[in-house]
Order: C-alpha cells, then structure tokens, then sequence
C-alpha cells in the first residue's frame, strides 16, 4: 500500500491504487469496487488480504469518513473463487487452513474496527464471503433483485464463517439467522428488506449514486461522533444494561468536548444549519 505515515497515527491514501480492487474518493467518501465482473466479482487470497489491510488502515485515515463497498456488473461479490481458493483449501494442511480462516475473519474485524460507517451497495449476487462483507458493513443499500447466500452449508461448511453466528443474528434475529445458515438459501430483495438486512432498496442503475449519496450525507456529519457511535454499537453487545449506561455516558462526554459540538449549538442559536469538521 502507497500510504504514508504523517504524524503520530495519521496516515494519507493519496496515490492509493489497490491491486486486486479499485478505490476511488469522492470528497470524503471513498469507494471500494470489487471489479471481477466475468466471474461475479469473486474474492482471492490476495483480494482478501488487500481488503484486510485497506480497512485497517482506514483506522489512521482522516480525509475520508464513510466508506462504500461495491461490485462491478450489477453483482456484488459471489464469495471466494472456487479455483483461486476453494480447490487450493482441499489441499492444504491444517495449520494452512487455519491461517486463511483467520484472514478472512481479520477482514471482519478490520471493517468493524475502522472509524468509518461503511455502506454496501448490494445487486445481484451476494454470496458466501460477499455475504459476510455486507453483513459486516454498517449500512445496506440493496435491489429488488439481489440475492444474499450465506452458502457456506451448501459446501459442506459450518454456517459459522467469519462471524455470521454473531453478527447475523443481531441484524436479523436468531431464527432468521438460523434459517439462512442451515439451509443455504437465497434471500431476495425484497424479503431482505423486509427482515432488515438491506436498510433501503434502489433500482439497479441508481443504486451506486444513491450508496455514494448516502455515505456522503453521513460523511459530512460530525464524524468523532460517528465512529464513537460505531465503536459504542459494537463494544456493547458484550456489555450488560448498566455497563452499556456507563459507557454510552462517558463517551458521550466525550463528544461534548468537541468543537462539532459547540458548533452545532451556536448554530442553532444561529438558526444556521452546522457545518461539521469532525474535531
């Protein structure tokens, strides 16, 4: 990766060109596009590790503030390559598995980890892997006509991937979550919406500009405040009701340091509407 430390844990994607995907900024939004179009956009060792260490670094990047992740060829990404990487894991030893299989879930952690909120823009396939990265993300945007396969039993494989067993059920509930990693089977659209994995639906040729939109209103929102919200979501689902009070209180304080803060409150004294720099 092309970026370079500037003080202490900034760091700056100026110049940022990914190998195994394509990355773009608008204003403060930056766009993650995974561009196998041929093949359904599908994830390789190398794609995984690149992702992995992109939204790690993400952690230290200041001059973007949401995240979109995309397919190319109206699919999203139908999981990890069955030649690049699923032929290639019935040969390996254990320990080789249980490194890759530790990749992956880095990618996970690394996508919770990173400050931004990221929003998937979800058509056609999603599957497997890709299933994982947008249920890793912190937004979906999806089509009528997408399709999410948590295909990981279809292959002789626990539903357990990657933190599906935790993550799934609390945006679904567990009979839901239960549903799709026992059987496999696609989830449409329409009934994603419904179940509220997708957040929003769009037709398949606004669905980028509407994902981009969306990260950029949030973008331009009081971003310290954002990522305490995104670390605060997921800190307290091993917290109990009183921790989580006490936490959500200090943190808060927090925000009530910054100068987004004061801003908003002499603006509204203003009757002006904010403008937030995230300090």
């Amino acid at each position: 990766m092309d970026s370079h430390l500037i003080t202490g844990n900034q760091r700056s994607l100026a110049g940022f060109v990914p190998t195994h995907f394509s990355w773009r900024q608008e204003g403060a939004v930056g766009v993650i596009t995974l561009n196998r179009p041929e093949r359904k956009n599908p994830l390789t060792f190398e794609s995984y590790a690149e992702l992995r260490d992109l939204f790690r670094t993400l952690a230290y990047v200041d001059e973007v503030n949401a995240i979109v992740v995309q397919g190319a060829g109206g699919n999203f990404c139908s999981g990890g390559d069955v030649h690049e990487i699923i032929g290639p894991l019935t040969r390996m030893s254990m320990p080789d598995l249980l490194a890759f299989t530790r990749m992956t879930g880095d990618l996970v952690k690394a996508m919770r980890a990173c400050p931004q909120p990221v929003v998937a823009a979800i058509d056609g396939v999603c599957a497997g892997a890709g299933a994982i990265m947008a249920m890793a993300s912190d937004l979906r945007l999806g089509t009528a006509r997408s399709k999410t396969a948590f295909l990981f039993t279809r292959v002789g494989l626990a539903g357990c991937d990657m933190g599906a067993c935790a993550l799934l059920p609390r945006i679904v509930g567990q009979g839901r979550a239960s549903d799709l990693l026992y059987t496999g089977r696609s989830l449409g659209g329409e009934e994603a919406h419904q179940w509220g994995f997708l957040n929003r639906i769009a037709e398949p040729d606004a669905l980028e500009s509407q994902a981009v939109a969306w990260a950029a209103e949030i973008a331009a929102g009081p971003n310290f405040a954002h990522a305490m919200t995104k670390r605060m979501l997921h800190q307290e689902w091993t917290m109990g009701v009183d921790e989580a009070i006490e936490a959500e209180a200090q943190a808060q304080a927090i925000c009530m340091m910054t100068q987004d803060f004061h801003r908003a409150y002499h603006a509204f004294v203003a009757k002006q509407r904010p403008e937030f720099k995230g300090d």
